[in-house]
């Protein structure tokens, strides 16, 4: 947004927003003069466009002289000079104006009104209308601007609305920086508001399905099926008719996975996990072609096209994030895909992204321990890939609900003595620990020494690695942490964890999480069109309750465990 070289007196922008709100009189008749101008505006040479304004303006009186003035001033926004398009708002009289012209005017009046900091303003000078007239660029700052002057009233969930509307105008890093600003406005919303507020919004609003994941992510029922473009929609024609339960599976399915190179050794349980999954249902199944990508993103495209080449109506894959990001940016993909890791962009239309992904475990952690109302905590993160993400994950949803992180400490794979920055970080009610379990063994007695043992403790997944001796892991007893649902309370479908451990290397140790997320994938392509139009439940998976949102992404709730005498055992819904 423009700053302002010069500021406006609160009197004049008052008059202007007075006359913005009067009755508008006849169009004037826009001159080809004035049409060339703003063709050269609409090119991208705003300072030209606001000259040739001006000079047509000196020409004419009346009605046509408020319109030119009007979109030269406009221009001169456009073209980062403020001053002079203060200079000529006095002389425009609002009343006059009509059409584009109109909008354009409320745009500048608004976004002047925001940069001096005058939210009430910028509301009034918008009013309700809408701005349909204006190009696509212009109506997403239309409703940044609302959304920005609600926030500053104190009306989180409306400035979550209008930045909805103008996240379906953005694309790439803004769509993204857009789509955080709506879930921080929505996660400072108590459970109440959210819920109902949720409920009220009619039918084809662009902010439900953001309030849904909100919802869903503090184990909220929906109040009606996310909403669905007709883009989404999943092509099930060819398909037999849905049993009783939703199962209705692809009739040829192609699961892209890197069975060399690098990730071999991590698609490995994957598969396994997909393979139990598909041979546990007697029913009809589809046929099933696995494709090496060999860990690439050039690989993950071959084998996409191999894959419908072949004849292939669903996908399943890739799992590296290089190469989900290189299929994600294909601008259309020909066959639907369930991609097994997070990508930079949502999924494409009609197709999902599912993933265990540690910015998960880091949220999942947060709500945790707000829904036990803990309000400070002390973060602790390894120094690896996963600590990082799962801790930032963790620091922005917690602020985003009204928590503090007190203070945040990072740590080696051996961490040593922390007594000291530990007794630094003072009073605490909760511990965030995103570390492994050989960490946590070493951290527990440490913050029991600094006497904040009895905080609650929550951990990540990566709780569980380089864990299994229940004389050593007692020092973990008392720690809360995600788990898959399978090892917890099992999973329908699979044999209990322990029994499939003791004959299949792949489903034992931490490999057992993969072989988890391999059957739910399978799971997922059998269930799509039921979670798609799923409000309660979700669907049962090895990995825990699965639900997929309004934007394509499988959203995972846990079940959660702890240690007790070096055991894992479960706590409950986490609730």
């Amino acid at each position: 947004m423009n700053k302002p070289a010069a500021r406006i007196t609160a009197l004049s922008l008052s008059l202007l927003l007075l006359a913005a709100c009067a009755t508008t009189g006849p169009a004037p008749t826009t001159s080809p003069g004035q049409q060339a101008a703003i063709a050269l505006l609409e090119q991208g040479k705003p300072r030209e466009a606001a000259q040739q304004l001006e000079a047509e303006a000196a020409l004419v009186r009346g009605a046509a002289r408020s319109q030119l003035l009007a979109d030269a001033a406009f221009a001169w926004h456009e073209a980062n000079d403020d001053a002079r398009a203060r200079m000529l708002l006095p002389q425009v009289q609002a009343r006059q104006l009509s059409g584009a012209s109109r909008q354009r005017h409320a745009l500048l009046v608004a976004e002047l009104a925001l940069a001096d900091k005058q939210p009430a303003a910028v509301l009034q000078a918008l009013g309700t209308q809408q701005p349909d007239l204006l190009a696509a660029t212009q109506q997403a700052r239309w409703h940044l601007a609302r959304g920005q002057a609600l926030e500053a009233n104190g009306d989180a969930f409306a400035a979550a609305g209008a930045r909805a509307r103008a996240g379906v105008l953005l694309a790439g890093a803004a769509r993204t920086d857009n789509q955080r600003a709506i879930t921080r406005l929505l996660a400072g919303l108590d459970d109440a508001t959210l819920a109902s507020r949720s409920a009220a919004l009619p039918a084809g609003d662009p902010l439900y399905n953001h309030a849904g994941r909100a919802l869903i992510g503090r184990g909220l029922p929906l109040p009606r099926p996310f909403e669905r473009d007709a883009a989404w929609q999943l092509d099930t024609s060819k398909r037999p008719p849905a049993d009783t339960d939703g199962y209705r599976p692809p009739l040829k399915m192609a699961v892209l996975l890197p069975l060399s190179g690098t990730l071999a050794t991590a698609a490995a349980p994957v598969r396994d996990g997909l393979l139990a999954g598909y041979y546990g249902e007697y029913r009809r199944r589809p046929q099933v072609d696995f494709i090496d990508t060999r860990g690439t993103p050039a690989g993950a495209i071959a084998a996409y096209d191999k894959a419908v080449a072949g004849g292939a109506d669903f996908v399943v894959g890739p799992l590296g994030r290089d190469e989900v990001d290189a299929l994600f940016g294909r601008a259309q993909l020909q066959v639907p895909l369930l991609a097994l890791n997070r990508g930079k962009d949502t999924p494409p239309a009609g197709s999902a992204g599912f993933s265990l992904a540690p910015e998960d475990d880091g949220i999942m952690a947060a709500e945790y321990l707000l829904a036990r109302e803990r309000g400070k905590v002390l973060v602790i993160g390894s120094n690896d890939d996963n600590g990082r993400r799962a801790t930032a994950a963790f620091g922005e949803r917690f602020a985003e609900r009204g928590g503090k992180v007190v203070a945040s400490l990072t740590v080696g794979d051996a961490p040593g003595d922390i007594g000291a920055r530990l007794r630094q970080a003072g009073t605490v009610d909760a511990v965030f620990l995103a570390v492994k379990g050989s960490q946590a063994r070493v951290l527990a007695p440490q913050l029991a020494l600094a006497g904040i043992g009895g905080a609650t403790r929550v951990g990540t997944s990566q709780l569980v690695s380089g864990t299994g001796k229940a004389d050593e892991d007692m020092a973990l007893d008392g720690i809360a942490f995600p788990s898959e649902a399978w090892a917890v309370r099992g999973a329908p479908g699979l044999p209990a964890a322990a029994e499939l451990a003791a004959t299949l290397p792949t489903a034992r140790g931490a490999a057992a999480r993969l072989f988890a997320f391999g059957f739910d994938a399978w799971k997922i392509s059998a269930y799509l069109e039921k979670l798609a139009n799923s409000t309660q439940g979700g669907l049962a998976g090895a990995t825990g309750t699965l639900h997929l949102d309004g934007f394509g992404n499988v959203l995972r709730t846990p079940a959660w465990s702890t240690f007790s005498a070096g055991q894992p055992v479960p706590i409950g819904d986490g609730r």
